[in-house]
């Protein structure tokens, strides 16, 4: 794994709904009709988190959801922390 560059991250980032960077780690804040329509959201991404072994830091209250990604081993953004947020993006997509 490899810290990606300010260049590369630049690029990425536009393609990748939602997301920005923020404190050097990218940022996307997710908004539910309900708690449980949060909590659930974060149920499921904490299944992928523990198989990615790669875990992000967040914020819950109530309906607000705030997700930072970084990866610790690079000190950091990675093509993990891509990859996290790409499949987030595609559980919060609606059906």
């Amino acid at each position: 794994m490899k810290k990606l560059d300010l260049e590369e991250i630049a690029s990425r980032v536009p393609h990748l709904a939602g997301w920005s960077v923020d404190q050097e780690k990218l940022f996307r804040e997710f908004n539910f009709a309900d708690f449980p329509r949060a909590f659930g959201f974060m149920s499921s991404v904490a299944i992928i988190c523990q198989e990615m072994n790669h875990h992000p830091e967040w914020t819950n209250v109530y309906t607000n959801l705030k997700v930072w990604l970084s990866s610790h081993e690079v000190d950091g953004i990675s093509d993990r922390d891509f990859e996290l947020a790409e499949r987030m993006n595609a559980l919060f997509a609606p059906r």
